[in-house]
């Protein structure tokens, strides 16, 4: 983990985007002209979150009034590397159990997840690097410390990062309100990457019909949709229970 970094300045902040930096979020003057274009461009390429803001709210973020109108927000995590997740799960000698959070982008809900995972031994989760919140502030406070043993790595497509993990021997299973098989049916004593989908919209389209195994949660009430976080819950401790110690 590290503190927030806070990048302030035009060409700072295009020098950041261009290097691979993570940056969280980027805070824009209502009023700014000029360049500014050029920054926000830069930032909706590399799947940064652009939000405007008033002068004296960047002043405060920034600690100074000459920020230009632009402050960059850097990460508060580390990520990891998909290989690291899969490397951790050797090293414990268990077969890979991973999450991958297809579009969420509710810190909150990020944060119950990484709490859930961390406490029923997940050895890591996959977000995407656009569309989806990352390891921010919020995320962090959610997760009550979990986060700080909890691998996380980004990836620029989803698709091709299960792709990858197919190679390496996972089997993927996806989540769908509409699966015809249920959550309890299999056994879950395989190496695996489990797909949990946006608050809104679920799994995408493209990225079920890359997994190997489709399953929903029953439910018997009027609602029949179920929080990310909560719906994490309940399959994260369905695999535990049914593999074999």
């Amino acid at each position: 983990m590290k503190n927030q970094n806070i990048i302030f300045g035009r060409n700072p902040v295009i020098e950041a985007i261009n290097s691979g930096k993570e940056i969280e979020k980027i805070y824009i003057s209502k009023t700014a002209g000029g360049n500014i274009s050029k920054i926000i461009n830069l930032a909706k390429e590399a799947g940064i979150v652009v939000s405007t803001a008033d002068n004296d709210t960047l002043s405060k973020l920034a600690g100074v009034h000459n920020h230009q109108g632009v402050v960059a927000l850097g990460a508060v995590y580390n990520y990891f590397e998909v290989e690291d997740l899969l490397e951790y799960a050797k090293q414990k000698g268990e077969k890979p159990f991973l999450l991958i959070l297809d579009e969420i982008t509710d810190p909150h809900n990020l944060g119950a997840i990484i709490r859930s995972a961390e406490a029923f031994r997940v050895h890591g989760i996959i977000i995407p690097k656009r569309r989806s919140v990352g390891v921010n502030a919020t995320v962090v406070k959610t997760s009550a410390g979990a986060v700080e043993y909890m691998r996380v790595a980004k990836v620029s497509n989803i698709s091709n990062a299960i792709r990858d993990l197919k190679e390496e021997g996972l089997w993927i299973v996806g989540t769908d309100v509409n699966a015809e098989k249920s959550f309890e049916e299999l056994d879950y004593d395989f190496p695996l990457a489990l797909v949990i989908g946006s608050e809104g919209k679920g799994v995408s389209k493209l990225v079920l019909e890359n997994c190997d195994f489709i399953v929903k949660i029953p439910m018997e009430g009027k609602i029949n949709s179920l929080n990310a976080s909560v719906a994490a819950s309940i399959l994260i401790y369905q695999v535990v229970s049914k593999r074999k110690r």
